[in-house]
C-alpha cells in the first residue's frame, strides 16, 4: 500500500517550482513553497494567483477552487519550517549533483520519517542523487515540464533503490494534479530529455548555420511537426544555461551526438538565458 500524501513542500522558487506549487494546489494538496529570497516567494505567490485567476476567467477553475487553493498555499524562506510537516518534498534547484546532494543532506535531518523526496532533475542520475539520502527507497525522479500548468506529462524516474511503493505514491500524486505519467528506469537523459535537447540543439545549429531565422525554425517545428512550442522558444523557457548544462552532461555520458552547439554557449556566456533574464533567442518584456 502506497503512502498517503497530504502535505507537499516545493524547494526552489523559480518558474518550475512555482508551476509545481500551482499543480499541487489544484490537485487538492497543502503546498509550501521554499525559497531563499522573499522577493522570489512573493513573485511565486503572484504567479500562482494569476494562473488561478486566468483559470476562473476561462472556466477551467471555479472561484471556490481558487479560494481554496490560495488558503492551502504557504511560503517560507526557512527550509526547516517549509518541510517539517511534508509527506513529499519536490526539489527543483539547479542541475548540479553536488547542490542537490547538499539539499538532500539537510532534508535527511529536517523531514519527518518516511517523507518521499522527489527530484525534478531532467537528466541527472536519480540513483546518484538518492545516494545522499538516508533512505534511497524514498527518492524518486518527478520530471515536470514547462509551463507546468499547461504541460500534461510527468516523467517518473525510478532509481536503482526506489521502492515500488514510492513509485505508486508519486503516480497517484501526479494523476491527482491532473497529469499523465510515464515511468522510466534511471538512465542519462531519461526518455524526454534525450529527445528534447537533441531537437533544441539541432535548432541552434540551424540558426548558427543560417538555415532560417529563429522565428521560421520555430514556425516550421510548430506547424510542420505539430509541436505546441518551437524548440528555440522552449529552450528560452527552460533557460539556456540549464539546457546547456544538460547537453554537457549528456555529451559526457552518451557521446558526440549531444555536443552542445557553440552558438548556445555564446548566449550563455553573454548572460542571455531566456525568459528569466528577459532575453535569449527571443526578447521578452517581462522576465
Amino acid at each position: 500500500m502506497s503512502k498517503e500524501i497530504k502535505n507537499i513542500a516545493v524547494v526552489g522558487s523559480g518558474i518550475m517550482g512555482t508551476g509545481i506549487v500551482y499543480a499541487g494546489l489544484v490537485g487538492g494538496y497543502n503546498v509550501t513553497l521554499y525559497g531563499r529570497r522573499q522577493e522570489a516567494l512573493e513573485q511565486g505567490k503572484a504567479y500562482v494567483q494569476k494562473n488561478l485567476q486566468t483559470g476562473v476567467k476561462i472556466g477551467k477553475v471555479t472561484q471556490e477552487t481558487m479560494d481554496s487553493c490560495l488558503a492551502r498555499m504557504k511560503v517560507s524562506n526557512d527550509l526547516e519550517t517549509a518541510v517539517k510537516d511534508a509527506d513529499l518534498v519536490i526539489e527543483t534547484i539547479a542541475e548540479n549533483i553536488d547542490m542537490k546532494g547538499e539539499i538532500l543532506k539537510q532534508l535527511n535531518i529536517m523531514c519527518p520519517e518516511g517523507t518521499i523526496i522527489a527530484t525534478n532533475t531532467s537528466s541527472l542520475s536519480v540513483t546518484a542523487i538518492g545516494s545522499f539520502a538516508k533512505n534511497a527507497e524514498l527518492v524518486i525522479g518527478m520530471h515536470f515540464f514547462n509551463p507546468v500548468p499547461k504541460m500534461k506529462l510527468v516523467e517518473i524516474v525510478k532509481g536503482l533503490k526506489t521502492s515500488d511503493e514510492t513509485v505508486q505514491a508519486i503516480i497517484t500524486v501526479a494523476e491527482q494534479m491532473g497529469k499523465q505519467t510515464v515511468v522510466v528506469n534511471d538512465a542519462a537523459g531519461f526518455a524526454t530529455s534525450r529527445l528534447n535537447v537533441l531537437l533544441g540543439n539541432e535548432a541552434f545549429y540551424m540558426l548558427m548555420e543560417g538555415v532560417a531565422s529563429a522565428e521560421d525554425i520555430d514556425k516550421a517545428a510548430k506547424i510542420g511537426l505539430n509541436l505546441p512550442m518551437g524548440p528555440l522558444e522552449m529552450s528560452d523557457m527552460v533557460g539556456l544555461d540549464t539546457r546547456y548544462k544538460v547537453l554537457e552532461y549528456l555529451h559526457k555520458t552518451l557521446g558526440e551526438r549531444f555536443r552542445p552547439c557553440p552558438l548556445m554557449k555564446k548566449y550563455v556566456d553573454a548572460g542571455l538565458l531566456g525568459r528569466k533574464t528577459g532575453e535569449g533567442v527571443f526578447k521578452y518584456e517581462n522576465k
